[in-house]
C-alpha cells in the first residue's frame, strides 16, 4: 500500500512539473521570439501587450481557479486550465494579425491562472507537512530551468521551424500532464449543487483589471493621465462593491475569513513585498550589465544564472528543516538573506566584476527559496481542503500583485536615459528601496516566531 501511494504522488508531481514547465518557459521563449512575430504579422504598437496580458489574465484567473477547485475538485479544475491553456497555445500559433494574437494570449492566460495556482493546492492535499517543501523544491527548479533554456528554446525554433511552433509544442506536453494526473491523483468531491459566487468573480475582475490596466498605462506613459485616474476610479469602485459582495455571499470567490488567519495573512503580506523584490530583481539586474557596465545580454543571463541554481536548493533545504525548525524561524532567515543580497546590490559600481554581481544574485535566490518555499507550505497548511485552493489563490494572487506593482512603480525610479551614470543613480534609488521591502518582509515575518510548527500541520 505504501508503495503504491508513493509510485502515485511521483506521478503527479511529474504531472505537476511538466504543467508548471509550460507557464514558466512561456514567458521567456515568447520575448525571444517578439521580434520574428513583429516581422510576421506587424502591429509593433502591440508588441508588450502580447506579453502584459497574458499575465494580467493570469493575475485575475488564479484566485478564481483556486475557488472553484474548492467546489468542484481539483483535477476538473486543472483539467479545464489546461483545456483552456492549450487552446489559447494553439490559436495563438494560428493567429494572422497581431490583435488576434493578443486576444488569443488572454485566453491562454487565463488557463495560466489556474496551473499557477492548483498544483500548489495539489501539493498541500497528497504530501504530507514533512514532504511538501520537497516537492515546492521540485517545482521551484522547473522556474530555474525554464529561464535557462527558455531563450534558448525559443531562439532555436524560430530560427529552425517556425515561431508558431513555440505555442504548438504546449500540446504534447498538456495532453500528457493530464494523463498522468488522471492516473494518479484520487479525491472524493461532495456531490451537491455549488454555489457559485457570479457578483464576486465580475467585480473582482472589473477592479483588478481596472487597476492594472491603469498601472501598465502609468508604465509606459510615465505620468498620470485623465484615462489613468478613470481608470484608478473604476478600480477603486469595483474592489469595494467585491469587499462588500464577499463580507455576504454564502460561499465568497475569496473567504475574507482567511486573512483572520495570522499565519495567512503574515505569508500574504511577504510575499506581496517579495513579489516587488524578485521582480525589480529580475528586470534590473541584467539593466545594470548591459546598461551601465556595457556588457551583452550573454553575460546578463549568466549573472542571473546562480539564482536559477541556489532557488531550488534553497528550497531543498528548507524541506529539512522544517521537520526540525518553527516555520517562522526558517522564513525569517529567508528574509535575512534576500535583505543582504538587496544590500549587495547597492554596492554595485560602474567597474563591479561579474563574479561579484553573480555571488549576490546567487545569494538572493538562495532567500527566495527559503522563504517563498515556507510561505507556501504555511498557506497549505494553515486551512483544511476545503479552503486551500481559495487560500493559495489569495498567496498567489498577492505575489503576483506585489511583482505587478513593483515592476510599474520601480519603473517610474529610470529615466529615458538608459546608459551610463544617470542609469547607475537611478537603479541605485530603486536598490536602496528593495532593502527597505525586504526588511520590512522581515519584520513581519518575525511574527512568525512565536507559531511553532504543530500549529500550521495539516
Amino acid at each position: 500500500m505504501g508503495e503504491t501511494m508513493q509510485k502515485k504522488r511521483k506521478q503527479v508531481i511529474f504531472s505537476l512539473l511538466i504543467a508548471t514547465f509550460l507557464t514558466a518557459i512561456e514567458g521567456t521563449i515568447v520575448s525571444t521570439a517578439m521580434p520574428k512575430i513583429v516581422e510576421d504579422l506587424g502591429g509593433s504598437q502591440l508588441f508588450t501587450w502580447v506579453i502584459s496580458v497574458y499575465l494580467l489574465a493570469g493575475v485575475v484567473a488564479t484566485p478564481i481557479f483556486g475557488k472553484l477547485a474548492d467546489l468542484y475538485g481539483r483535477k476538473i479544475m486543472f483539467t479545464i486550465g489546461v483545456i483552456v491553456f492549450l487552446a489559447g497555445s494553439m490559436l495563438s500559433g494560428f493567429a494572422q494579425t497581431m490583435q488576434q494574437l493578443v486576444l488569443f494570449r488572454l485566453i491562454q492566460g487565463i488557463g495560466a491562472g489556474a496551473l499557477t495556482t492548483i498544483p500548489f493546492t495539489i501539493i498541500g492535499d497528497v504530501f504530507p507537512f514533512e514532504q511538501r517543501a520537497k516537492a515546492q523544491g521540485l517545482i521551484s527548479s522547473i522556474w530555474g530551468i525554464s529561464g535557462i533554456i527558455g531563450p534558448l528554446v525559443g531562439g532555436f525554433i524560430v530560427d529552425t521551424i517556425s515561431w508558431r511552433w513555440i505555442f504548438y509544442m504546449n500540446l504534447p506536453f498538456g495532453l500528457v500532464s493530464l494523463l498522468l494526473l488522471w492516473a494518479s491523483l484520487q479525491e472524493k468531491v461532495e456531490k451537491k449543487k455549488q454555489i457559485i459566487d457570479y457578483a464576486g468573480i465580475i467585480t473582482f475582475t472589473l477592479g483588478i483589471s481596472s487597476f492594472l490596466y491603469g498601472l501598465t498605462l502609468w508604465k509606459e506613459q510615465k505620468q498620470i493621465a485623465m484615462e489613468i485616474i478613470f481608470l484608478f476610479l473604476i478600480a477603486f469602485v469595483g474592489l469595494c462593491l467585491f469587499l462588500w459582495v464577499e463580507a455576504r455571499g454564502k460561499e465568497p470567490m475569496l473567504p475574507l475569513s482567511l486573512f483572520r488567519i495570522r499565519s495567512i495573512s503574515i505569508a500574504n503580506i511577504g510575499g506581496f513585498l517579495l513579489g516587488f523584490v524578485l521582480v525589480a530583481v529580475t528586470f534590473y539586474i541584467p539593466l545594470w550589465v548591459q546598461g551601465v557596465t556595457g556588457l551583452n545580454a550573454t553575460y546578463s543571463g549568466l549573472t542571473m544564472l546562480p539564482m536559477s541554481i541556489t532557488w531550488p536548493l534553497g528550497s531543498m533545504l528548507t524541506g529539512k528543516w522544517l521537520i526540525k525548525a518553527p516555520i517562522g524561524r526558517i522564513s525569517s532567515i529567508g528574509c535575512m538573506i534576500i535583505t543582504l543580497g538587496c544590500i549587495g546590490l547597492t554596492l554595485f559600481e560602474v567597474n563591479t566584476g561579474i563574479y561579484w554581481m553573480m555571488m549576490v544574485t546567487a545569494i538572493i535566490g538562495l532567500g527566495f527559496g527559503i522563504t517563498y518555499t515556507s510561505f507556501t507550505v504555511t498557506v497549505q497548511s494553515s486551512v483544511e481542503w476545503n479552503l486551500r485552493g481559495a487560500a493559495m489563490g489569495s498567496h498567489q494572487l498577492m505575489r503576483q500583485l506585489g511583482q505587478t506593482i513593483g515592476i510599474a512603480v520601480s519603473g517610474l525610479w529610470l529615466s529615458d536615459q538608459l546608459k551610463g551614470s544617470v542609469l547607475a543613480e537611478n537603479l541605485h534609488q530603486v536598490f536602496v528601496l528593495l532593502i527597505l521591502l525586504s526588511f520590512v518582509s522581515l519584520i513581519n515575518t518575525m511574527i512568525l516566531l512565536k507559531k511553532q510548527n504543530e500549529k500550521v500541520r495539516n
